[in-house]
């Protein structure tokens, strides 16, 4: 029989219990990766008109790729076939250009090359259409250039042999002869793509035609170009000029070029390392470059793949094909660009999401805060997305309409695609300082194999170059807290005077797996 003492112990030793269970802490759930915050979104195709957003779906279906690939991939095709031809006219004195610069991060075996194929096809059917209508042109300029080219060296031998009164007539017909060569422009060759190119050769493309050109190519080797693979100098010029649509001249031996407005078109799909790679690169962040692009950072699917997906129905491949032709033909020929306005609902709706993003510029609580040279370009390139819509949405005549309600909302949905995979972006380049701090704290802890530490042994133990006060710790701290790398422990009771003990960290049981 269980005594009155015995049983006083029992149910002490149950409250123990009790309470030892209630003050444990949580089981750990799974970190989550340090630079990234969150699942980045998928790319939203049904923002796309639907000629388009059918045609990427069903690239994405059949090559088993994510559809940000052959999403950002048709947002640059769209930009070749419009880029220089149309700008938004936002309001006031404020001009966009409907070009884009894109960038898509996946890993090898991708099947980057065959979207490429898939989503630019079009664009090359365009230019030979362009080359063959103008073919004939070329060959009777071209004739008639020899031919006066001839009688102007026959002109220039005669005046050079005669004397006398005849030498001065001979000397007209000669300069006449001359100037009838310089009257004969022989037409340029339709270009609307180019693929491995340098920034010198770029420059004389656009230029020869008539200020745009796109570059786009599934590799990332036009980086290493521009940072100066080949001339040992960094050449971001016709880059910058071009993305802005300011003008370009062009100072050769004897000659000189202009274009008034130079637009250019990127769009690339390039290696993840890349991505870290041009961060680092010689004026590419100082001078705007990064600021410039629209980056896309899907999840790779390899491994998860359908081996026996549907391919492309035919009748979505034609009519993307069709209605891209269209609008890149039509266009063409416009030297003077068309000009887009805002319907006024629209411009209401654009007003409200630039006093969004203007709050998320703050430097003190803004989530942009930390990345104004790329978020400062952020409302332009929305407005650039939504010229692009436009365009697809009326093929036959979107310059006559304003650009509707319904366009800049999908346009601003892209957009906040592109802000996400951007913070992640310049989460990977270094440039959020709580992001560095923290992977400083993080490298420590795995290189030690820390399970536990004091914010005073963590700074002892770090670079004091690094943090230089302990209120310089924290930010770091609290951050791999909320990703759930550590976990901070209550403090203990006070037992009498003195300093605090220093706030105690558990560290995640896996952290010393992973890589810094």
């Amino acid at each position: 029989m269980t005594t009155t003492a015995e049983a006083i112990l029992n149910n002490l030793n149950t409250a123990q219990q009790l309470t030892d269970l209630h003050n444990a802490p949580a089981p750990w759930e799974t970190p989550a990766p340090l630079g990234q915050r969150g699942e980045l979104p998928p790319f939203p195709v049904h923002a796309l008109p639907a000629w388009v957003a059918d045609h990427v779906s069903a690239v994405a279906e059949e090559t088993q790729t994510p559809t940000d690939l052959a999403g950002c991939v048709a947002l640059a095709a769209l930009s070749t076939a419009a880029g220089g031809r149309a700008v938004v006219n936002v309001r006031g004195s404020w001009i966009e250009p409907v070009n884009l610069f894109v960038l898509v991060a996946m890993p090898p075996g991708s099947r980057k090359s065959a979207v490429f194929r898939a989503m630019t096809a079009p664009l090359l059917h365009a230019e030979n259409v362009l080359l063959n209508r103008i073919g004939p042109q070329i060959t009777e300029a071209e004739v008639a250039r020899r031919l006066a080219e001839d009688l102007a060296e026959k002109a220039a031998r005669a005046a050079s042999s005669a004397h006398g009164e005849a030498a001065a007539e001979a000397i007209a017909e000669a300069q006449s002869a001359a100037l009838a060569v310089e009257d004969i422009k022989v037409p340029v060759k339709p270009r609307l793509l180019a693929d491995d190119v340098t920034p010198e050769t770029a420059s004389t493309i656009l230029v020869e035609q008539g200020g745009r050109l796109a570059v786009l190519s599934a590799e990332g080797g036009i980086f290493a170009t521009l940072a100066g693979r080949y001339s040992g100098t960094p050449n971001l010029d016709l880059f910058l000029k071009g993305h802005a649509g300011d003008p370009l001249i062009i100072d050769r031996r004897g000659r000189s070029e202009r274009v008034d407005q130079a637009v250019l078109t990127m769009g690339l799909a390039v290696q993840p390392e890349i991505v870290s790679d041009i961060a680092t690169m010689p004026g590419f962040r100082g001078k705007g470059l990064l600021g410039r692009i629209l980056y896309s950072l899907p999840k790779s699917n390899v491994g998860y793949r359908n081996v026996d997906a549907p391919t492309v129905p035919d009748p979505i491949a034609a009519r993307y094909d069709a209605n891209l032709q269209r609008l890149t033909i039509d266009m063409h020929d416009w030297h003077d660009p068309a000009r887009l306005v805002l319907a006024p609902d629209a411009a209401d709706i654009f007003t409200e999401h630039r006093r969004t993003t203007e709050r998320r510029l703050r430097p003190d609580s803004g989530d942009l805060g930390h990345i104004t040279d790329w978020a400062g370009k952020f409302d332009g390139a929305v407005m650039r997305i939504a010229g692009l819509i436009h365009l697809a949405g009326r093929v036959e005549d979107g310059w006559r309409h304003p650009i509707s309600a319904d366009t800049v909302n999908a346009a601003i949905t892209i957009g906040q695609y592109f802000v996400a995979h951007a913070l992640a972006t310049f989460d990977a380049m270094g440039a959020d300082a709580d992001i560095e701090a923290a992977r400083v704290v993080h490298a420590w802890l795995h290189r030690t194999a820390t399970q536990r530490f004091t914010v005073r042994e963590a700074f002892t133990a770090l670079p004091r170059n690094r943090f230089r006060k302990v209120a310089e710790l924290e930010p770091a701290l609290d951050l791999l807290e909320q990703l759930g790398w550590i976990r901070r422990e209550p403090e203990p009771p006070r037992t009498g005077p003195g300093r605090r003990p220093s706030p105690a960290y558990a560290v995640h049981p896996t952290l010393h797996q992973h890589g810094s």
